[in-house]
């Protein structure tokens, strides 16, 4: 018993703390950016079908389908110091890379299409279709017609997909690994930080840190849910 306590307490060190932390941050602006990008892309992938719509929808997905390792690399030479993005950012006096920025895009970028696609199928429905096109009739502007028929009608999907973009958010490993750096006190969460403690064979360590991410993703899903239900019963 007592070396489990000492185990339990030495992990609960600054390091931990500040990686429990960085996590918060990453899922609070990873959430952020899937409220303001989520809801349009959605739209334009329900409702047009044009050759740039299809390549931004497979672009969008990639993350689905592709190793997150090797979306990391592609991520890496393109927002690089020496990549075409990042070269510019660096005239700029800006830096992405092995930064908490690189955190949050790659949060981003992980769960973004978890959240689009619930949207998408709701926005494809009929019936919803047939309400924008009254709302239209007795003279509302397409701007009006989104946030004050379309948007309520799909908060559930919104909060469905929410809860899964960040529960994705909080997990991601393999593209925060290659442009944020796994780097003590900077960019590790508590995801790389399981894989640090795996990589030294901490396996004690490491069994406490998962139970605290389930613990942590256990109470984002509790939040998100109960949000969730309630917009429901609106």
């Amino acid at each position: 018993m007592e070396t489990e306590a000492g185990t339990f307490l030495g992990i609960l060190g600054p390091d931990l703390f500040g990686a429990v932390m960085l996590t918060l941050k990453t899922c609070a602006a990873a959430a952020v950016g899937f409220l303001l990008a989520a809801p349009p892309l959605a739209w334009l992938f329900a409702r047009r079908s044009g050759a740039l719509t299809r390549v931004l929808s497979f672009v969008v997905t990639l993350p689905l389908v592709f190793p997150p390792i090797a979306l990391g690399y592609l991520l890496l030479l393109l927002i690089g110091r020496s990549g075409p993005v990042g070269a510019m950012l660096e005239t700029a006096g800006l830096s992405v890379v092995f930064t908490s920025a690189a955190v949050a895009l790659a949060a981003f970028i992980a769960g973004l299409p978890l959240v689009i696609r619930p949207i998408e199928g709701a926005l494809a429905s009929e019936r919803l279709k047939a309400l924008e096109f009254a709302a239209r009739v007795h003279g509302a502007s397409p701007a009006r017609v989104f946030v004050s028929v379309t948007l309520p009608l799909v908060r559930r999907e919104v909060l469905s997909g929410l809860l899964l973009g960040v529960s994705r958010a909080s997990g991601e490993v393999g593209i925060t690994m290659m442009i944020g750096g796994n780097i003590q006190g900077r960019t590790n969460t508590l995801s790389l930080e399981i894989y640090n403690a795996v990589s030294r064979a901490d396996f004690d360590a490491a069994t406490i840190l998962c139970l605290m991410l389930s613990a942590f993703t256990l109470v984002v899903f509790a939040v998100l849910e109960g949000l969730r239900r309630g917009a429901k019963a609106l």
